[in-house]
């Protein structure tokens, strides 16, 4: 009996494999570096460049741009308000400024409302109710819809769940 339990102790072992070093190589990428990763490493490689400022988050107005233009090339987050002086999108704003580069790296671009009586196009298509927070996909889809505002690290997660951000990381065939 004892011969027995050796022998599975010894085939259970065997059954762990071998164990890693800790002077593996690390794993070459398999997707190809995002646009806001190639610049950094650029600014880092040319000794007179300054360093990439972390804020290239682009904000624009809504009265500037229509839904159209940034289909399939950006991922619209729209922030509704109706003033500029409303908390809620003062603090909105605010959460942006925080951690900016986790939008960029995911396409993002801000277009703000704060002026309910043009009607402009945005507002015609996405029917906001004072503060409204919509994250839009690179197709043109709503994808959320929150009426209080949201931390960055909250849309790049909802962002990363996205069909389209899972095939562009390479992630389609996995769960989140």
């Amino acid at each position: 009996m004892r011969h027995l339990i050796l022998i599975l102790a010894v085939f259970a072992v065997a059954a762990m494999g071998p164990g890693r070093s800790t002077d593996a190589p690390p794993r070459e990428r398999v997707n190809p570096p995002s646009a806001a990763e190639v610049s950094e490493r650029q600014a880092q490689t040319r000794p007179d460049a300054a360093p990439a400022p972390a804020g290239d988050l682009r904000v624009i107005d809504a009265a500037d741009a229509l839904p159209q233009d940034f289909l399939w090339t950006a991922r619209p987050v729209v922030v509704f308000a109706n003033t500029a002086d409303d908390p809620a999108f003062v603090q909105q704003m605010r959460e942006f400024q925080q951690s900016p580069r986790l939008l960029v790296e995911r396409d993002v671009i801000i277009v703000t409302d704060t002026d309910p009586a043009a009607q402009g196009p945005w507002r015609i298509q996405l029917r906001p109710r004072g503060f409204s927070l919509v994250v839009m996909d690179k197709d043109g889809e709503v994808k959320q819809r929150k009426p209080a505002p949201w931390s960055v690290r909250e849309i790049s997660r909802a962002i990363d769940r996205f069909e389209l951000r899972r095939q562009e990381i390479g992630r389609a065939g996995t769960l989140p």
